[in-house]
């Protein structure tokens, strides 16, 4: 990560990332986790909160020192051990078919390619294992769409990296995942900012 990411972006992204509107679209994310989770792109530790009474163990993975300070407090009251496991989601330090269900909330917007990230969490999954995920993306809102390309262009220098118009559904595929649910809606405004995906994949 450089400084203007690990320094700037990550100490204004609580502003965001915090907030109580994304707090139901958290829930319902976390709704069915059980067992070993991984938690691509764990930041500040926002879910750590909402995770069922059925989840023993979480392995963290995210690129920010920073973040994983932040997360500190939510960890210390969490239910289910919390532990951190690595920094890159492209390129996970876990065995085949290790755990058994994946997280991301938020995340595959700034991960440079989503698709080998998503690989990476086909590959760890069990068998029977679901990947919950709440996105922002691509609108399906042509003129939504249009400016969501045209702002990504100087967005993503500014944002660490995150893209608008990423299509999360697509995504999935392209990596070998089998889209089971996936809901599109606007979390808020501007549209181009708060379009999201919701929804759970498998292998």
């Amino acid at each position: 990560m450089g400084w203007w990411t690990d320094q700037v972006v990550v100490r204004v992204e609580p502003a965001v990332l915090s907030s109580e509107l994304l707090v139901p679209y958290r829930r319902r994310a976390c709704a069915g986790l059980a067992g070993t989770v991984l938690e691509i792109g764990f930041g500040a530790g926002y879910n750590v909160p909402l995770y069922p009474a059925e989840v023993r163990r979480v392995l963290a993975v995210d690129p920010s020192d920073l973040g994983w300070e932040q997360s500190a407090g939510r960890r210390t009251q969490a239910s289910a051990a919390v532990v951190r496991v690595g920094k890159d989601a492209q390129a996970l330090p876990l065995d085949d078919a290790s755990v058994d269900a994946v997280l991301s909330t938020l995340t595959l917007c700034t991960v440079p390619d989503p698709v080998a990230a998503l690989r990476e969490v086909g590959r760890v999954l069990r068998p029977g294992g679901t990947v919950h995920l709440l996105e922002h993306g691509l609108s399906d809102d042509a003129r939504v769409a249009r400016r969501q390309h045209r702002h990504t262009r100087w967005w993503s220098h500014f944002a660490g990296g995150c893209h608008l118009d990423r299509d999360v559904p697509a995504l999935c595929e392209e990596a070998g995942l089998r889209v089971v649910r996936m809901e599109a809606s606007d979390a808020g405004r501007p549209r181009a900012w708060a379009h999201v995906y919701e929804g759970v994949a498998t292998v």
